[in-house]
């Protein structure tokens, strides 16, 4: 992929790897973590820590509703448990065991679904997971996180230990950019910002961060300057940083590789119409699915690029100037 390469952006290794490097060294750390895995070690990641830690590693096998099961079982005996599988199989096929054995019980286990959203690829809508989002924000007592980057990836997953209780962690299949190479201060729950601007917020989360900020450099250069904030966790979603942005900026774009209903712009969106309201556009996945491709051009196809984000910010920048009752732009 290209994103952010026009703008210097170095691509380093998928969220999925970062992922797994930070869970074997948490494992050495910590001889109670346990891993859960439906038979997709090689992909995602977990396989590092069944190499090193054989007996603290289970495979269930193609049975995603039979792994989130064990994992409450090993949570509540005391284990802290990571259960690991596709999106879309783990989200998708396992939804009602997660609800009951894992969300309204609060276990202490950390959901990771990988080869998430449509830049997958080639292996096509049946694996591509574009609800995930929706789905595990929609359950009591979850935190959802959607790193942007590797060290993003790895902070992360580090976070995940830092409390008790229930969570999903959205990794990815491709090598992505590098938002972060110095590293960053990862907190749960609050939004990093990676760019200011006073004409709009973009507000972007996993591989949309970089598209983001490739789109906000474009911007610059016609006049328009745009803050661009990280929004890595989608609950708790840091509401103080998007209000911040509305009051002084006056309009929101959100991009997401995930479907319009209930994912990152959904959540912002019900912040903004609550406390301080703006013109708003959202770039994602229209009530659609995607298909089988090479993952640019998938991307490009259904708008996931920073060309529709440039599109959008010009026209929030444009209805918040427009004349409304009587008045121009919002107070």
């Amino acid at each position: 992929m290209n994103i952010g390469k026009e703008i210097g952006l170095e691509y380093g290794p998928p969220t999925r790897n970062a992922f797994g490097e930070a869970l074997v060294a948490l494992g050495r750390e910590n001889e109670n973590i346990v891993v859960v895995d439906g038979d997709v070690g090689n992909s995602t990641r977990t396989e590092y820590f069944e190499k090193e830690f054989p007996d603290r590693f289970f495979n269930v096998g193609i049975a995603e509703s039979n792994l989130v099961g064990v994992a409450g079982g090993l949570a509540a005996s005391d284990k802290e448990v990571v259960a690991a599988s596709f999106a879309a199989f783990l989200l998708g096929n396992a939804y009602d065991q997660i609800r009951m054995s894992l969300a309204f019980p609060q276990m202490n286990v950390k959901l990771v679904g990988s080869h998430s959203g449509i830049s997958i690829g080639e292996d096509g809508p049946s694996q591509m997971g574009i609800e995930d989002i929706a789905l595990a924000t929609s359950l009591p007592h979850f935190k959802v996180i959607v790193p942007a980057d590797a060290p993003s990836a790895e902070a992360a997953t580090r976070a995940l230990f830092e409390f008790t209780g229930p969570a999903y962690l959205r990794t990815g299949r491709p090598k992505v950019p590098v938002i972060y190479p110095n590293g960053l201060d990862f907190e749960l729950g609050k939004a990093n910002q990676v760019r200011d601007g006073r004409h709009a917020t973009i507000i972007a989360c996993g591989l949309m961060v970089a598209a983001a900020l490739e789109a906000a450099h474009y911007l610059s250069q016609a006049g328009i300057e745009v803050r661009v904030l990280d929004m890595h966790t989608i609950k708790p979603l840091d509401k103080e940083a998007v209000k911040l942005a509305a009051r002084q900026t006056g309009a929101i774009v959100t991009a997401e590789e995930h479907l319009l209903q209930g994912g990152l712009g959904a959540a912002v969106a019900t912040t903004i119409v609550q406390s301080h309201p703006v013109p708003m556009r959202f770039v994602g996945l229209d009530d659609q699915y995607a298909e089988s491709g090479e993952p640019e051009a998938l991307l490009k196809k259904y708008g996931l690029m920073p060309e529709k984000i440039i599109q959008a910010v010009r026209l929030v920048v444009s209805d918040r100037e427009r004349p409304l009752n009587g008045r121009t732009g919002f107070s």
